[in-house]
């Protein structure tokens, strides 16, 4: 599949709202690590774009009380991989994140 021409408003748009969509991302997982926003809640949103593409592993890195090592040995035992997004996720493993985090 060919990549598509942009125009440079186009590119700049798209870059704008890549940016946007980052920071909004960077806010959620502050508001994670301060319990402001809960696991529950940004596993049932999957049609908000800014939780569905973000990476499981940057989402339970942002837990409290959860860092690299222990998010790591999570998704190890419940058999999710590094790169794999929340929406990607299926319904098992939802559970068991839910299970084991809530």
């Amino acid at each position: 599949m060919a990549i598509p021409t942009l125009s440079p408003e186009e590119r700049a748009r798209a870059l704008q709202k890549a940016q946007q969509i980052r920071s909004q991302r960077m806010e959620a997982r502050k508001q994670l690590k301060e319990g402001k926003l809960t696991l529950e809640t940004v596993l049932s949103e999957m049609e908000n774009e800014i939780y569905a593409k973000m990476r499981v592993k940057y989402l339970l890195e942002s837990l409290p009380q959860v860092g690299k090592i222990t998010a790591m040995k999570i998704m190890e035992e419940i058999g999710i991989d590094e790169a794999r997004r929340i929406q990607g996720l299926g319904s098992r493993q939802k559970a068991q994140l839910l299970e084991r985090l809530s």
